[in-house]
C-alpha cells in the first residue's frame, strides 16, 4: 500500500540524477546521503549513471576535438 509519509517516498528519476551527480562530484553530506541511499529506486540509480557517464565522457570527447583542433 502506497504511503505519503515522506520518509517511506521514494525518489523521483530527477531526484535520483541528482543524487548520482552529487556523488559524481564527491559532495555531499553523510547523513543527506544516509537518506537518499534508503528511498533510491536501484533502476532509476542505474539509468542516471549510465547517463551522466555518458555525458561525463561526450564533454571530454568534445573537449578535446577543440582542443586538438586549434594546435
Amino acid at each position: 500500500m502506497p504511503t505519503n509519509d515522506p520518509v517511506n517516498r521514494k525518489l523521483s528519476f530527477g531526484q535520483t540524477i541528482r543524487a548520482v551527480l552529487w556523488s559524481f562530484i564527491g559532495l555531499r553530506k553523510g547523513s543527506e546521503h544516509e537518506s537518499d541511499m534508503a528511498r533510491l529506486n536501484p533502476i532509476h540509480v542505474i539509468i542516471a549513471g549510465l547517463i551522466a557517464a555518458a555525458a561525463f565522457v561526450a564533454i571530454l570527447i568534445v573537449i578535446v576535438k577543440i582542443v586538438v583542433s586549434q594546435a
